[in-house]
């Protein structure tokens, strides 16, 4: 399963995939790691379909040897998140605005979600991994 955890920049992305990884026994992949190995620090429209399409890479890897990939980036477009093509979204929708202006001018909500978290909650990681193990 191909696991999309998206936000704004600063809204817990990573802290949830962290606790999420060892409850689900997936591969993880975050965005700022990728970014660094790819040498690729681009934020332009081209840039961002580029990670989006270097995240899908490395997922789709993990997918088709039967693994459970968690990839945690911002993916802030209908058509980011096109590409990447997940089967299970979470979003953390917890804060109101990113450090980053750019960003937070492009984001836009996603039409559909697996898990919309408004709210950080201690136990979030803990309900999502039961949920994704009964499935």
């Amino acid at each position: 399963m191909k696991i999309l955890i998206m936000g704004l920049p600063g809204s817990g992305k990573t802290y949830l995939a962290e606790r999420l990884q060892p409850l689900i026994h997936a591969a993880w992949y975050n965005a700022d790691k990728v970014r660094e190995m790819a040498g690729d620090w681009d934020f332009s429209e081209q840039g961002r379909k580029r990670q989006s399409e270097r995240m899908n890479t490395f997922a789709e890897f993990e997918k088709s040897h039967e693994r459970n990939v968690i990839c945690d980036f911002v993916c802030p477009t209908e058509e980011t998140r096109k590409i990447f093509n997940p089967d299970l979204v979470i979003w953390l929708d917890t804060i109101d605005e990113g450090r980053y202006e750019d960003t937070n001018k492009i984001f836009e909500k996603p039409n559909s979600v697996d898990f919309h978290i408004k709210e950080w909650k201690e136990d979030n990681h803990e309900f999502i991994a039961r949920e994704i193990n009964n499935v």
